[in-house]
């Protein structure tokens, strides 16, 4: 069973920054891929800091009033970039 249906929140924090950000598992399933939790944490970087190695990625099951402070961070769009390389020969 996938995460989104039952009814989790992925909750993704860097150790360094002290930020937490709440994801919906769908939306990130569409951004990085079918992927567990634990592979979440190796793909994702700190946009405050910027690095990878004190991020921590988790499931879990909002309950009752925390349900209703958390803030989700919302897909909007996929947006591809497309950069030309030159090489002189």
């Amino acid at each position: 069973m996938h995460a989104h249906n039952a009814g989790q929140v992925a909750r993704i924090s860097c150790g360094h920054c002290n930020i937490k950000r709440f994801y919906k598992p769908l939306e990130l399933r569409q951004v990085i891929g079918n992927v567990t939790i634990d592979q979440v944490r190796a793909k994702v970087r700190c946009e405050k800091c910027g690095r990878k190695e004190y991020m921590r990625a988790e499931l879990f099951h909002p309950v009752g009033q925390e349900l209703e402070t958390i803030r989700f961070r919302r897909l909007l769009e996929i947006r591809w970039e497309w950069r030309l390389v030159w090489r002189d020969e």
